[in-house]
């Protein structure tokens, strides 16, 4: 449904493109349209064109459910309360540095957290408390407490995958 969704625009915008070829142009398609064209057509074209304008991304947006992440096995799965919350968390507080792809989070100058390694909740609640790996790369302490525990929760059911 979506992939239809995501298409009718652009069959709408390829049959404008050739109702203005066929017609000689803008000017004469524009001239075709006003005076050639009957009531009916004239009221019905920019009726469609708005509900499909409006229609279709609402369309797109409702059908996004609320789901683990974006990607791959991920798309399909529901998250819990502590892990949304988690994930929330992540990208008010990590996604500008770290990357991600569950999230889309295309950090700059942190480690890819699909490319660490095992990664479990007591693994990122400790690097949220000491800063990464110790090394002052990262401040430490930007969460404390069941903060950091629902972004351990969120990150070991999300990265790598």
């Amino acid at each position: 449904m979506e992939i239809v969704a995501f298409l009718i625009p652009f069959v709408l915008l390829g049959v404008a493109v050739l109702f203005i070829a066929f017609s000689g142009g803008p000017s004469a398609a524009r001239e075709a349209y006003l005076t050639r064209g009957g009531r009916l057509f004239r009221v019905v074209v920019p009726i469609l064109y708005i509900a499909l304008g409006v229609g279709v991304p609402a369309l797109i947006l409702t059908a996004r459910g609320e789901a683990t992440g974006r990607t791959g096995s991920l798309q399909e799965q529901e998250i819990s309360g502590t892990a949304d919350r988690g994930k929330q968390l992540f990208r008010q507080q990590c996604a500008s540095c770290h990357n991600l792809d569950a999230v889309n989070a295309r950090g700059v100058t942190g480690p890819d957290l699909d490319e660490i390694g095992k990664v479990t909740p007591d693994r990122i609640v400790n690097a949220i408390r000491i800063g990464g790996t110790g090394q002052a790369r990262m401040p430490a302490g930007l969460l404390e407490g069941q903060e950091a525990r629902d972004v351990g929760e969120f990150l070991a059911k999300v990265a790598g995958r």
